[in-house]
Order: C-alpha cells, then sequence, then structure tokens
C-alpha cells in the first residue's frame, strides 16, 4: 500500500502564498503555479442529509449566479458565515441551515464524513451530516438573500427524479450522489 507521507510533494507546494484578491466570502490566492479560492470563513461548508418520516429526502432547487442556471441540491450553507455566529461548529450550522431552506427542524444531527469541495481549485472542507426525527415548522425558502424551493422526493425514486430534472436543464450537484450512498450504506443508515 502506498504511504502518503513518502509521495513527491510539488517543488512549489511550499511557497509563500500571494493574495490576488479579497472579496467578502472568498479569496483568490496563489502558491508557486497554484492559483485557488479561499473561503473567508475557516468553517467551510455543511451538506444535511434529511429524510422525512414519510421516507421522502428533501432537496432545495435554487438559482447559482456563478453558473447561471437552477439546481437541485440538498440543504446546505456556510459554516459561521453569520457575524453573531463566527465560531459556530458544523452540527450547530446544519441545525440552522436546515430549518431556514426546508422548514424542518430535526432532533438530533450525526456527522457522517468530510472533505475537500474541490481540491484542485479550493480549500473549502465540506461535512456531511444526518439530520434525524424531522418535524415541519415552516415553510422554510431560506433566508431574505434567496429563493428556494423545496421537494421532498420519495427516497426509493431519488435518483430518477435527479436524473429526470436534469433532463430538464437543472444543473444537478455531483455530491448529491454522495450523499445518497451515504443514506444508503454510510453510518448514518440507522438511527443511534
Amino acid at each position: 500500500m502506498n504511504d502518503p507521507t513518502t509521495r513527491r510533494v510539488p517543488a512549489d507546494a511550499h511557497d509563500p502564498v500571494q493574495t490576488l484578491h479579497q472579496g467578502r466570502w472568498l479569496s483568490l490566492r496563489q502558491r508557486g503555479r497554484w492559483e485557488y479560492a479561499e473561503r473567508n470563513n475557516p468553517g467551510g461548508a455543511v451538506i444535511i442529509l434529511a429524510v422525512t418520516p414519510e421516507d421522502r429526502i428533501l432537496f432545495v432547487e435554487q438559482y447559482r449566479v456563478p453558473i447561471l442556471q437552477h439546481t437541485i441540491e440538498m440543504p446546505a450553507g456556510l459554516v459561521g458565515d453569520l457575524a453573531d455566529q463566527a465560531d459556530e461548529g458544523a452540527m450547530i450550522a446544519a441545525v440552522r441551515e436546515l430549518e431556514e431552506e426546508t422548514g424542518y427542524r430535526c432532533g438530533r444531527v450525526e456527522f457522517l464524513h468530510a472533505g475537500p469541495s474541490s481540491s484542485g481549485m479550493s480549500t473549502e472542507m465540506i461535512a456531511f451530516v444526518r439530520a434525524w426525527d424531522l418535524v415541519k415548522v415552516g415553510e422554510g425558502g431560506g433566508d431574505a438573500s434567496e429563493d428556494i424551493v423545496v421537494h421532498e422526493v420519495p427516497r426509493r425514486e431519488a435518483g430518477a427524479w435527479l436524473f429526470a430534472r436534469a433532463a430538464e436543464g437543472y444543473s444537478i450537484d455531483p455530491k448529491l450522489f454522495a450523499g445518497l450512498w451515504f443514506l444508503d450504506h454510510g453510518r448514518g443508515d440507522t438511527p443511534a
């Protein structure tokens, strides 16, 4: 088996970091020949796997300006992006984002996995969490800056539903398929 500590590291991997542009949410950095985006919130992002008591998976639809398309995603959000919650963790952000985007409150959340969103382009780390014991408490739709449509899709039909939305022109976040895998095979497939 390969030992990652003995693998070759690019010669410029430890060059000084230069800031090419600093925005509110993202910074463009350069280290050696590598240009990459860095989130200005150190907490990264969280994706919430949420299944209603009726075994329906919650997906959200919203328009994403960077790609100029409506997307289908799982409920998600930035960790620590609110001024009064800069030190929140992924689990607290997941509870907040789930209710804000979908109108569902959960009884508990379970950490499943974390990793890079796009390791060749960004420093952003994403945590997958499973929300349990969902109760509908509101309409959802996001905050004042968002226009989110909530879809409740029968779990056994989720894959076919996603491919049908892709055929209609929606952008389907590939991380959805990782989320579906976690629901069926991951640590979060049975409540504790």
